[in-house]
């Protein structure tokens, strides 16, 4: 298991960014290859902005003149709400009278944000794994939508 850790060098911290960085366009690729309204520099500077806070509030937590130990709680806690003001920006956007559109573009931001925070923390395995699985839902899962979709009979349904 990686270890929550303060970047000891500056090559370390780079790396960190580089990872949040990476994994965000990863996801972000999927988004754009689809046309949605937040596509891989979106998901990209999400997951890079969410590294950089989180070792900010990792670095206000050590000791030091300005060693504040709640400060990495409130950070995240920062990055988690402010979020959803992009993410409901994505929500908003309706191309058409169909209904609401974006409801995965908005989970596909929220998910990088966490996993910046990942990378930005040293927790590079799961930061990447979840990124992995985020494309894999997003890559599979509208076939599967569309599958279950027709499955369904719409007579037999009692909503």
């Amino acid at each position: 298991m990686d270890v929550v850790s303060v970047p000891a060098t500056w090559q370390a911290m780079l790396v960190r960014l580089l990872l949040a960085t990476a994994v965000g366009a990863v996801v972000g690729v999927n988004r754009e290859l689809r046309q949605k309204p937040a596509g891989l520099r979106t998901h990209a500077l999400v997951a890079l902005g969410s590294a950089l806070l989180a070792m900010i509030g990792l670095a206000l937590s050590q000791d030091g003149p300005a060693r504040d130990p709640a400060a990495t709680s409130r950070i995240l806690q920062g990055i988690v709400a402010g979020i959803g003001f992009i993410g409901g920006g994505a929500i908003l956007r309706q191309d058409d009278a169909r209904g609401v559109h974006g409801l995965s573009t908005a989970a596909s931001i929220w998910i990088v944000a966490a996993t910046g925070i990942a990378a930005g923390c040293g927790l590079w395995k799961a930061a990447m794994a979840t990124a992995l699985f985020a494309v894999g839902i997003l890559a599979l899962g509208a076939r599967v939508d569309r599958a279950l979709h027709s499955w369904r009979d719409p007579a037999q349904d009692p909503d």
